[in-house]
């Protein structure tokens, strides 16, 4: 029997040694790493090249969207299935666009993250009702650079362009810059209204 070749990453250790611990009661499942970042998850799903990726979204250095878009650029074979407590409904909704097969919820049953494990293997998309809905009112995510998400996040709590300029070590026109290619990118006329969609929209922490 060739085995289903599992990968996890999250950064709970708990939630690493309980998951490993269910699977390993499957014939037809293997857990073959572990990792508690996203870098690391990207390093060994190339040297692994599991079948599955078990990805949570939230961890450190890199978070689990980013990787599973990085994953699924180097090697599209390679199954990415989110198990998430739903912290973030942009960073999912990036994560299923940037190529994630399935995602679920971290209290969904054993039984029901061995059967969507066993389902993205053979490549069929698997994802809760409660994720499908956040991810359909989310609506469409604006696609922004990693600065300018951090000049957003800023802007969104009440710093002038001169003090972001001031704490990002960049210049004033380069700030400038950024807030309007984000006020066109969020189809918004001011930066209230870009940071108030922001904070609905869960890109920013406000």
């Amino acid at each position: 029997m060739k085995k289903i070749r599992v990968l996890l990453a999250d950064d709970h250790l708990v939630v690493r040694m309980g998951i490993a611990s269910i699977l390993s009661f499957e014939k037809d499942i293997e857990v073959v790493g572990e990792t508690d970042n996203g870098v690391d998850a990207v390093r060994l799903a190339k040297e692994l090249k599991p079948d599955v990726v078990l990805m949570d979204l939230k961890m450190p250095r890199l978070g689990g969207a980013d990787a599973t878009v990085q994953i699924h650029s180097a090697d599209s074979s390679i199954k990415i299935l989110i198990l998430t407590t739903f912290g973030s409904s942009a960073e999912l909704k990036k994560a299923m666009d940037g190529g994630a097969t399935g995602a679920l919820l971290k209290n969904s049953s054993q039984n029901e993250i061995i059967d969507a494990i066993r389902m993205v293997a053979s490549g069929r998309r698997v994802i809760s009702g409660e994720i499908q809905h956040s991810i359909e009112d989310l609506g469409s995510v604006p696609e922004m650079s990693q600065r300018q998400l951090e000049i957003l996040n800023l802007v969104a709590k009440g710093f002038s362009n001169k003090e972001i300029a001031k704490i990002l070590g960049v210049s004033l026109e380069t700030v400038k810059d950024h807030v309007k290619k984000i006020l066109l990118r969020m189809d918004v006329t001011s930066r209230t209204e870009a940071a108030s969609l922001a904070v609905n929209m869960q890109l920013v922490t406000g």
